[in-house]
């Protein structure tokens, strides 16, 4: 799945899933946790490089004579130059250090999750993390370096204010030949009472694009983020899962079509990672909700996120499995899929947080 700037060589990944259909044709409950084969930085930077050694052509010597940018011109170009999804959302680089990223992301009434309390979608704030350390990255390096997500870790420490800007520091911690690390906060007030925060590992070099460089072959008008009416629909109260067209298949299975406005990577083109991060989370937002049978949106807790291949320019599908129910905490895991389910472009396990009802309360389920 693409990332901040794009992401090229199709990563294997390894899932066990025992699971056992039942109520809610788009979810499936498990037997025990998936066993998942995550990526270390010693194993990510392997693949990486056997991956890069396989698809190196040994005449082209571009990288090896294209000077570094200059600091000043490499921060123009990222604040600049960003993604689709990241440029029309509002998304600004306030600031800049080699390393680190100070952005901000203005309040709009397309971005909220619950028309109910006018709290942002929790997929709005994973996308702003992750293009916040995509921007961190590439300001530790030289410009000449194509990089996307390959995962990304949320964790959500109180909801939006609404009405308010959210603003983020990322900071890239390391960096080695490979894989670049980061981690981020989002914030309104103060960095020291935040919103969200993240860590992130990122390739380097995913593909041989230059988003700060390279321009797409159409560059017509920019999309807009729009929420179109639809107050019968599954998503009445919910403008962000409208803006990205997300809707429920026959058989239960969430669909997210592609658009403009979410690409990542305009040069390939491709999905945004974190736009992927939103479409799982909204997946399990409605499969636990149409399982339990509640009204009430639950709280997010964390998200991880593995980026698995490439998201293209076309259609994908998700699906939720709950892996365990207990009286205030769901534990899920999502993955979703473009053209074929056994190759996921990306997975997600993550924690809500159950709103307390009598009912929840009777059923005498353990945490």
């Amino acid at each position: 799945m693409t990332g901040f700037m794009g992401f090229g060589p199709p990563l294997t990944y390894f899932f066990l899933p025992i699971t056992v259909g039942f109520g809610f044709p788009g979810v499936k409950r498990t037997t025990r946790p998936r066993l998942t084969w995550g990526v270390s930085a010693l194993f990510a930077d392997i693949v990486a490089m056997g991956y890069k050694a396989a698809m190196s052509d040994p005449s082209d010597e571009t990288s090896a004579v294209t000077p570094a940018l200059p600091f000043d011109e490499l921060a123009q170009a990222i604040g600049g130059r960003r993604s689709v999804y990241g440029s029309i959302s509002g998304l600004r680089l306030d600031r800049a250090a080699p390393g680190e990223a100070w952005s901000s992301l203005p309040y709009r009434p397309v971005f909220v999750g619950d028309i109910a309390t006018g709290v942002i979608h929790g997929g709005v704030v994973t996308a702003m993390l992750d293009e916040s350390c995509g921007m961190a990255v590439q300001l530790a390096l030289d410009g000449n370096s194509a990089i996307a997500t390959l995962d990304l870790r949320i964790d959500y420490q109180k909801p939006a204010t609404p009405g308010l800007e959210i603003r983020a520091h990322a900071v890239c911690t390391r960096v080695t030949r490979q894989i670049a690390f980061v981690r981020a906060t989002a914030y309104q007030d103060s960095e020291q009472d935040p919103v969200a925060t993240a860590t992130a590992c990122f390739m380097i070099g995913a593909n041989r694009t230059n988003m700060l460089k390279d321009r797409a072959l159409d560059e017509g008008a920019p999309p807009r983020l729009e929420a179109p009416e639809d107050p019968s629909g599954v998503f009445a109260n919910s403008p962000f899962s409208r803006c990205l067209g997300i809707r429920v298949e026959a058989d239960g299975w969430l669909v997210m079509p592609f658009s403009p406005g979410i690409i990542g990577n305009p040069i390939l083109p491709a999905i945004h990672g974190g736009i992927t991060g939103a479409f799982l989370e909204t997946t399990a937002i409605v499969g636990v909700m149409s399982e339990l049978g509640v009204r009430a949106f639950p709280k997010p807790i964390g998200l991880t996120i593995n980026y698995l291949r490439s998201g293209r320019a076309i259609d994908s599908h998700a699906s939720v499995s709950i892996v365990k129910q207990g009286r205030r905490v769901i534990a899920f895991e999502a993955k979703a899929w473009q053209d074929d389910p056994a190759k996921p472009i990306a997975s997600a396990f993550g924690h809500f947080m159950l709103r307390r009802t009598p009912e929840a309360d009777a059923s005498g389920a353990d945490e």
